[in-house]
């Protein structure tokens, strides 16, 4: 031993030798020992000073630092490096700082540094203080370098864990296109994906994407489904890099409820099966329960028949004790949301039912292969379920045997539906029954048929009838009419006649007038006319035998009333026997079938007014006014120019209020008594609407009329004045009375 400690002492330099057996080394490296400056050392006696390094992923090279005191070469200072993984160890070793040459002491066992300065020995120099260097460690992510120095005084320890860098990132979500935005942070090149994470890790089959920060910092992910599970990661491009990961709607509400129906998947097993989807079940409160399939497009749920569940990734739901049937299915819920998958449609039912319609009573016929007890109700049908509405009847059936059962129904007015269910040994589920009221709803259809069968036979005898016989055959006047003309003007004569012939042809009516009165030669026997007794004999009778007959009398006013009036108001002494004589001596008359024209008619229709207004106002004083009633021509005179006297009598002003005169000459009441044509239980209303009806029509023809009437009034001086002599020829009359006829 002193001959080597001499040899080293004449070299005058430190040699440092480090031997090393262990399995595996992390890279090469050297370690070194030598004489320390006082001011590097400053915060204990052990630092690390890491290197990055991403050649193959990421890891660093980990320089370690030791300063050692130089009394402690000689309490046997042992420095220790050591590189784990969690509780894994991957790497470590030993370093024996030594004044003296290391011996070998067993392969792989230990390991020393030797360590001399200048022909000095450590111990001997106690003011210093020596720095041993390993210059790297080779350590990847997430790994812990932990350097422990320890002497017989004092123990030592650092730990050091290299860092996994991931990449920070912001996201943004839109539901109607079901994608994500991702956005990075200026930075190196990342690859991003998205997933559904479940309770192990976070799957999907979507491929990775690359970013460039650089150039286009966002990218955007389209989702096959929109789930509460779904994450993003990003990650740097180098191998094992750690994943940040964000998950946007975890622990929120579902956006899309339908999406998880959509991706879930119901497997059935004999007394179970179970519903996943790409999130964890436990994850998601989904909740199951029975319901009938009533019809194609009608299920019924069951109430009180949630089934039980077992939580985890997968869920599982147990139904050993359901009532297997093609009809009973399972409604799956989740945030009011509904999903119906009828998994039974292979199972053969172990009892039927089926009803029938009793007296007052549903019948419900069951049979079994086994003997059970079965219980009926009645329910109503709603939308939380069938609710039940009476007592419970329970029977019980034996095996192969069918047995029946009444319901009473108490009450018609809901469509009856019963519920039946096995409940010893007691099923979950119950099927529901309700009768089809199918032939009923085709009777009613039928008589409705018969019914608007019969409405139209009816309206098309009316149109017919209506075609054939004209507005006569329905609504007819039968009280006698007596028109009073006030003057001679040829438009107001003409509007007169075209209304006596709508009253007389259309309506059936009995009209009297002087302007229609034949000579004393072409009357029958039985009826006097005009030229037979004189104007006022004449007004005197008809006006008597029109109010015998419940009549109506209807005075044409106009400007010329109004004068003769104030003149009338001024003789009302009375007409003397020579003023009829007169009267009656002038009257003459044109030979025309339709309408005679007088050669001096101003003479008739002024003395006939005049007895008129004498009549009415004897009327008005006995209190018998209403027989008679005003008319006046629109555009032919005006209400202003019916005295105040008058205003009592009703008045009409045509062809505006024809519609109103109408309704009060036609006799509805009458019409409904005579039962005319066979329908003697007429209602009121129809006569009165059909005579509105009519009226309308009336009316529009009217209006046709009175302006050809208006047209011939500025040639009215011209023919007033031939009047008046006389000297009117059988032309200008053949186109007066064309002016007011169809």
């Amino acid at each position: 031993m002193d001959v080597l400690y001499l040899f080293a002492m004449h070299l005058g330099a430190a040699l440092a030798w480090i031997a090393f057996v262990v399995p595996v080394l992390p890279l090469e490296f050297t370690t070194t020992c030598r004489l320390g400056n006082n001011t590097d050392h400053v915060e204990g006696p052990v630092k690390i000073v890491p290197h990055q390094d991403t050649t193959s992923g990421y890891s660093e090279c980990i320089a370690v630092h030791v300063w050692m005191k130089a009394e402690d070469f000689c309490n046997s200072p042992v420095i220790k490096i050591e590189l784990t993984k969690k509780l894994h160890s991957f790497w470590d070793t030993s370093l024996r700082p030594r004044w003296r040459e290391c011996k070998k002491r067993g392969r792989g066992k230990k390991n020393c540094v030797f360590c001399m300065n200048s022909g000095q020995f450590p111990c001997s120099t106690p003011h210093h203080q020596w720095e041993l260097v390993h210059d790297c460690v080779q350590a990847k992510a997430r790994r812990t370098l932990t350097v422990t120095y320890s002497t017989r005084k004092a123990n030592y320890s650092v730990n050091y864990t290299v860092p996994d860098p991931k990449p920070d990132f912001n996201l943004s979500l839109s539901q109607s296109s079901k994608s994500i935005i991702v956005t990075v942070e200026p930075g190196k090149n990342v690859f991003v994906r998205w997933c559904y994470k479940n309770a192990v890790m976070c799957m999907s089959d979507s491929k990775q994407m690359i970013i460039y920060p650089d150039q286009t910092p966002s990218v955007v992910l389209n989702l096959e489904y929109l789930l509460p599970c779904v994450c993003v990661q990003v990650y740097y491009t180098y191998t094992d890099a750690n994943r940040h990961e964000k998950c946007l709607l975890q622990n929120k509400s579902l956006i899309d409820v339908g999406d998880v129906w959509r991706s879930a998947n119901v497997t059935q097993f004999e007394s179970r099966f179970t519903w996943s989807s790409q999130c964890p079940g436990s994850d998601l409160n989904i909740s199951a329960s029975l319901c009938w399939k009533l019809s194609e497009h009608l299920y019924i749920p069951i109430l009180d028949s949630t089934l039980e569940k077992k939580n985890g990734p997968t869920l599982t739901f147990n139904t050993s004790a359901v009532d297997k049937h093609p009809q009973m299915c399972v409604q799956f819920s989740l945030q009011g949301s509904h999903k119906i998958s009828c998994l039974f449609k292979a199972d053969e039912p172990s009892w039927g039912v089926y009803i029938g319609p009793g007296c007052q009573s549903i019948v419900v016929h069951l049979t079994s292969s086994a003997p059970a007890k079965f219980s009926a109700q009645l329910c109503v049908l709603t939308e939380e379920g069938c609710v039940p509405s009476r007592e419970t009847h329970t029977v019980t059936v034996q095996g192969n045997t069918e047995t029946s059962v009444n319901i009473p129904l108490h009450s018609l007015a809901k469509k009856p539906c019963v519920q039946v269910w096995q409940s010893d040994p007691a099923l979950q589920g119950r099927r529901i029954l309700c009768l089809d009221t199918t032939h009923y709803r085709r009777g009613l259809y039928a008589a409705a048929a018969l019914i608007f069968a019969a409405i139209v036979v009816f309206l098309g005898i009316f149109i017919h009838r209506l075609t054939k016989k004209g507005v006569t055959g329905w609504l007819y006047i039968q009280r006698p009419l007596l028109l009073v003309c006030s003057s001679d003007q040829l438009a107001h004569v003409s509007a007169v006649c075209a209304l006596a012939s709508i009253l007389q042809e259309e309506l059936g009516a009995t009209v009297h007038t002087a302007l229609w009165t034949q000579s004393s030669q072409e009357q029958s026997e039985t009826v006097a006319g005009v030229a037979d007794l004189g104007p006022l004999p004449w007004l005197y009778g008809q006006w008597e035998a029109v109010c015998k007959g419940h009549g109506q009398v209807l005075m044409f006013w106009s400007p010329e009333a109004k004068k003769m009036y104030e003149k009338w108001r001024e003789k009302r002494g009375g007409y003397s026997k020579t003023d009829t004589a007169a009267g009656k001596e002038s009257v003459q008359f044109c030979p025309d079938e339709d309408c005679h024209l007088q050669k001096e008619p101003s003479t008739v229709i002024e003395l006939v007014f005049m007895a008129a207004l004498a009549c009415l106002e004897g009327a008005l004083q006995g209190s018998r006014g209403k027989r008679a009633a005003i008319v006046y021509f629109q555009g032919l005179g005006h209400s202003r120019d019916i005295p105040k006297a008058f205003r009592g009598v009703p008045r009409y002003c045509l062809p505006h209020d024809f519609r109103g005169l109408i309704q009060e000459l036609v006799d509805i009441r009458q019409l409904s008594k005579t039962g005319k044509y066979g329908w003697p239980c007429w209602p009121t209303l129809l006569s009165k609407v059909l005579s509105i009806w009519l009226a309308r029509q009336l009316t529009q023809k009217l209006r046709t009329l009175l302006p050809q009437a208006q047209s011939v009034k500025k040639k009215s001086n011209k023919k007033h004045s031939m009047l008046r002599h006389g000297t009117v020829t059988m032309e200008s009359r053949q186109t007066f009375i064309s002016s007011f006829t169809d």
